[in-house]
């Protein structure tokens, strides 16, 4: 079996699952590399407006696998340095899950750890270190880090690491009713609301961010009908249909 399942559950919405149950899809470079050809493809196709990134059994990923680490493409005739290298760059573009995610929906029975810290290493790997302290401030982010201890699920709900918490056996159709929620609107303005949202992590002032906010604005007034289209959906007292 494949250690990374792509399917179309749902109108526009495409799931992703790890497929490594065995091993709580733990990451190894044959599941990391995989993952990242499978986003790659669904990066690129149209019809899809949102993808649902779960796994396989009771945990969604226990984080780098500690026994075997799997294979590291493309190294014949690198030095240990270089092969060191090449890896690390994989790892990179792996990123660190789940705070890489847009938004995330947690089970009543989940938890969460920077691991890194406790096996030895530091817990500051994989884009964590610059994305946790935005999603839930930099104090807390430092305690979780450097302790290494467990978050819960209601604490995660409690603190911004997730958005919801919901029973385990509601999970993917919690995720479904959030995803058609998001596609009920414009292609163009949820994608250039997701930019904007990812963009404000490294804007260098607010009247700078807010220079790139009203680009956007006036792009999607002035080259759509939608406004138009939400106006007389509300009147008419209907859905709109976003033809963008």
């Amino acid at each position: 079996m494949p250690f990374v399942l792509v399917d179309k559950p749902r109108p526009h919405v495409t799931l992703i699952t790890l497929n490594r149950p065995e091993r709580m899809n733990a990451m190894a470079f044959d599941v990391m590399i995989p993952l990242r050809e499978a986003i790659e493809r669904v990066s690129l196709d149209n019809d899809t407006r949102v993808v649902v990134l779960t796994g396989a059994g009771h945990g969604f990923c226990s984080g780098a696998d500690l026994e075997d680490s799997g294979h590291v493409p493309n190294i014949a005739g690198l030095t240990r340095p270089g092969i060191a290298r090449r890896a690390l760059e994989l790892l990179d573009e792996g990123f660190c899950l789940s705070v890489a995610t847009d938004i995330r929906i947690a089970s009543e029975t989940a938890y969460f750890r920077a691991a890194g810290i406790n096996n030895g290493l530091t817990s500051s790997e994989l884009g964590l270190s610059y994305l946790l302290p935005r999603a839930i401030g930099s104090s807390r982010a430092f305690e979780i880090m450097l302790s290494g201890r467990d978050v819960d699920a209601p604490e995660a709900a409690q603190i911004g690491l997730v958005s919801r918490v919901v029973p385990a056996a509601d999970l993917l159709d919690g995720c479904y009713e959030l995803a058609a929620r998001i596609i009920g609107f414009s292609q163009v303005g949820v994608e250039l609301s997701k930019r904007m949202l990812w963009a404000s992590l490294d804007a260098s002032s607010l009247s700078a961010h807010m220079d790139h906010e009203g680009h956007a604005q006036l792009f999607v007034r002035m080259t759509t009908e939608n406004f138009e289209e939400a106006i007389r959906a509300r009147r008419e007292k209907r859905p709109p249909i976003y033809r963008d």
